[in-house]
């Protein structure tokens, strides 16, 4: 007989249980015969390796932290590095920061993976280096991550391993172009109505994201922009990334 039918008559694979709530029990990978298996509570992964044989696999089989930093971004305030500078119009993104510790800012791919990002980037207000914000006006802050290939200086990753543009489309400086690449888009809005008063420093946004990116090595980076709706009178409002800590955090979701 080319199949087996269990609870079944009418076979359709090599193996077929049938039952509505009948399932398949293998006594290796049970509990606590199998070390991989998780144990009460909880639900363990099944493989097939290269054999075709049913395997557990452990976290560090499909999943791996390839990059944790702290205090990821340079904090000076430089506005050739992380000046954004406010527009009136939406999607107005600059690109800004540079990491502190450059040699060891890189990720690498050995092969093809879903890549989840988390991060956590600081940023401060101000109309200049002597004076607050202090309009009233509420102004949209909004950041997001992208990956450079190779460096800081390498070119921009817009599209991933399927050839799909990463994140949708967003404008660069003040539109003057339109590329993809963009993660993990947030934001917050600030508003402060209080004259030389008011705090102005030690905000934070974050974002999550999932991409999936071929075998290379990558460079987290960042983008943000600051927006309000009427910038009649209001001056030259701007805005600093990466002044405080921040946070960047890449794991590997291995499918292969």
């Amino acid at each position: 007989m080319g199949q087996v039918g269990i609870k079944t008559t009418n076979p359709q694979q090599g193996l077929h249980v049938g039952g509505a709530n009948s399932t398949v029990k293998i006594d290796g990978l049970s509990y606590p015969t199998n070390p991989n298996n998780l144990g009460p509570g909880n639900s363990s992964r099944v493989f097939v390796d290269a054999n075709g044989d049913l395997i557990l696999g452990t976290a560090q089989n499909n999943i791996a932290i390839l990059f944790d930093a702290e205090n990821y971004l340079k904090d000076e305030r430089d506005p050739s590095i992380n000046q954004i500078t406010q527009h009136g119009y939406g999607d107005g993104y600059t690109y800004a920061g540079i990491p502190r510790d450059i040699p060891n800012s890189t990720f690498t791919l050995t092969e093809p993976a879903i890549i989840e990002i988390n991060y956590s980037v600081s940023w401060n207000i101000e109309k200049n280096a002597s004076t607050r914000v202090g309009d009233g006006q509420a102004r949209a802050v909004q950041t997001l991550m992208y990956f450079r290939l190779g460096s800081y200086l390498g070119p921009v990753v817009t599209h991933d391993l399927d050839g799909n543009l990463i994140g949708g489309a967003f404008e660069i400086d003040g539109g003057t172009s339109t590329i993809g690449g963009g993660l993990g888009i947030t934001g917050q809005y600030y508003t402060n109505n209080e004259t030389g008063r008011g705090e102005t420093e030690n905000f934070h946004n974050t974002g999550s994201d999932y991409v999936k990116l071929p075998p290379g090595t990558y460079c987290p980076m960042f983008s943000a922009q600051l927006a309000v709706s009427n910038t009649n009178g209001a001056g030259a409002m701007k805005m600093y990334l990466g002044t405080g800590n921040d946070e960047v955090q890449i794991i590997a979701h291995y499918y292969n």
